[in-house]
This record gives structure tokens, sequence and C-alpha cells, in this order.
């Protein structure tokens, strides 16, 4: 199978539609995978852009940002490493209203059943249930 990578600047066409003809093309890709033509594949480096874009750039709120990133990330059309890990992090993101790359670490750190860790980012850290701040002093 055909495997092409997936570019931040593309999502974000066709999730804004601000630019319809190149979010055009990314439906394009969207069908060609369906039919079994090539795989789409992303990476949570991605998908990490493309949640700072949206909400830094196009102010769009956690809530829209959560729902319309999990829906792709949720496709069958896409091969995205970490898939579990990006989908509780955009809740985490969403739900516990902090950072998106604290809350993705904070998905790593329990997939890999690591429940503490040194940072002076207090305020994000101290909301995610089960995980506990190792005092640096």
């Amino acid at each position: 199978m055909n495997k092409v990578f997936v570019d931040t600047n593309l999502f974000l066409r066709y999730l804004t539609n601000d630019l319809p003809e190149q979010a055009a093309h990314l439906e394009n890709l969207i069908e060609r995978s369906n039919r079994g033509e090539l795989r789409l594949v992303a990476n949570s480096m991605v998908f990490a852009e493309i949640v700072w874009t949206l909400q830094s750039f196009y102010q769009y709120p956690k809530d829209k940002i959560d729902e319309i990133v999990s829906a792709i990330v949720a496709s069958e059309a896409f091969e995205i490493e970490e898939r579990d890990i990006l989908l509780q992090a955009l809740e985490d993101f969403h739900s516990l209203n902090i950072d998106f790359v604290d809350a993705y670490i904070a998905s790593w750190m329990q997939k890999r059943r690591l429940d503490k860790i040194a940072t002076l980012n207090k305020k994000d850290f101290k909301r995610i249930p089960g995980l506990s701040i190792v005092n640096l002093e």
C-alpha cells in the first residue's frame, strides 16, 4: 500500500475551509484512502500543531477543537501513531482545561504507567488525576 504523510497545512485548510480550493485536496486524498488507493499517515506533532493553530490563530474554543480534531484522529481514513494517546489528550485538553501538549505528555506517561513528573508547570499537571509532581527541592 502506498503511504502518504499528510502535513498540518492540509488538515488546517480542510478544518477551517478558509480556502475551499485547498480544502478539497484533503477531501480528495480521503476519498482515495477510502477506495484503498493509498494510506494516509500523520503523527502527534501534526496534531499538536493543528490544535495550537486552531486555538491561537483561529481562536477556536476548546470544545470545538476537541470535537473536530477527535473526529479526524478517530477516522479510519488515517494511520495515526498513538491514536489512543491523542484521543485521551484531546479529551483532557478540553475537560481539564489544560494545554494540549501537557495533556499529551500526561496521556503518554499514563500509557507507560508513569505517575510522577518533574516540572515547573504545576498549573496544568496538578489537574491531571493520577499524576503527582515531584518536589524539586
